[in-house]
């Protein structure tokens, strides 16, 4: 069983083509960073326009990486949202245009499933297990029990964790993707000389929140003496260090009650663009083997937005018989935990992306 994936929510331009054996025979990413940095992030319609320009060709060198044709697919996967519902309509349309033409089934992706459940493509990880889903436009603890069975233990009240590293990069001045930037900049920085809040630390629940943290950034840039070389490498540091102590502690608690409910700690996995920081994934890590759940974050290269995820989420949704008619609206939001997790076609809405890349 073969599956081709399409990735165009956000400013990834991507094509994948995965098989039932959790073998990625090929996987290929054009990022539009570069057509975006000048403005401080993701332009909505300059992303659509690179998505059909580039979408075609990208296809074409997947099947030529895998050293197939369209005759050896057995379905087509693509990304339905959430995401920027112009390059989500792109990629969705594409994959329902081949589906037609090859008389292939059409699997409409939610990508945040896509990111569930890479640990499955690489790891193998077993249902069930906890998922932290961090990224550009979403910080979620879930409880995953299957393949479109999740269970929403909290998400962040304000700022997602990426879209609050973006924003804070802005602040220092360093380039965009935030991300990024902030950890190279954190390498050379204390991450105990400023005293940075950790909102929600502590509290009932397992919500977070990063806006007040953001806010102390700001206040402490204005205030900044002149000649403070360290000032900016310092602040990377302490500003991830505090991401990371909040996320180990949220995360903390939700593993304890997915271990009250489950009856015995599983797997704690960790997926999204920002699952790609060194230094969060080690305290992720330390805090799962403090509760004895096994730590599991999919390869680097898997976290940021890429195809592969979505040939895999969309192979798993096939061998369900999950099949989707072509009449499928793309949608900018899409819930993880939303009605159509398990029907075809029904209609949900709740947090989705927005001009925030994953």
């Amino acid at each position: 069983m073969r599956v081709l994936g399409i990735e165009t929510s956000c400013d990834e331009t991507a094509a994948a083509i995965v098989d039932g054996e959790r073998r990625i025979l090929s996987n290929v990413v054009l990022s539009q960073i570069e057509d975006h940095r000048v403005y401080g992030g993701v332009v909505p319609e300059i992303a659509a326009r690179g998505h059909l320009t580039h979408l075609p060709g990208l296809i074409e060198k997947a099947l030529a990486d895998a050293g197939l044709g369209f005759q050896d697919i057995d379905a087509v996967a693509a990304t339905a949202g959430p995401g920027l519902i112009g390059g989500v309509i792109v990629g969705a349309t594409m994959a329902k245009s081949i589906a037609l033409a090859r008389h292939l089934p059409f699997l409409a992706v939610n990508h945040l499933e896509g990111h569930a459940l890479t640990a499955r493509l690489t790891g193998g990880v077993a249902f069930p297990f906890l998922l932290l889903l961090v990224s550009g436009g979403h910080c979620q603890l879930l409880a995953v029990a299957g393949v479109g069975r999740y269970h929403l233990y909290g998400g962040s009240v304000d700022d997602a964790v990426g879209e609050a590293f973006d924003k804070t990069a802005k602040l220092l001045g360093l380039p965009y993707p935030g991300g990024p930037a902030i950890e190279q900049a954190a390498m050379q920085g204390d991450p105990a000389r400023f005293d940075l809040p950790r909102p929600m630390l502590g509290k009932p629940g397992c919500d977070f929140s990063f806006s007040g943290l953001k806010t102390a950034v700001r206040r402490l840039v204005a205030g900044r003496a002149d000649g403070d070389a360290g000032f900016v490498a310092d602040m990377a540091a302490s500003f991830q260090q505090a991401v990371a102590e909040v996320l180990a502690d949220r995360t903390k608690r939700a593993m304890r009650r997915f271990a009250e409910e489950h009856g015995a700690p599983t797997t704690l996995v960790v997926a999204g663009g920002v699952a790609a920081n060194r230094t969060l994934r080690a305290a992720l890590e330390q805090a799962a083997g403090a509760e004895g759940f096994r730590f599991e974050a999919p390869p680097i290269a898997l976290c940021t937005d890429n195809a592969a995820m979505i040939a895999w989420a969309g192979l798993e949704r096939l061998r369900l018989g999950l099949v989707d008619d072509l009449a499928f609206a793309p949608r900018p939001r899409w819930p993880l935990d939303g009605e159509r997790t398990i029907k075809k076609g029904a209609h949900a809405q709740g947090a989705g992306v927005g001009g925030v890349r994953e």
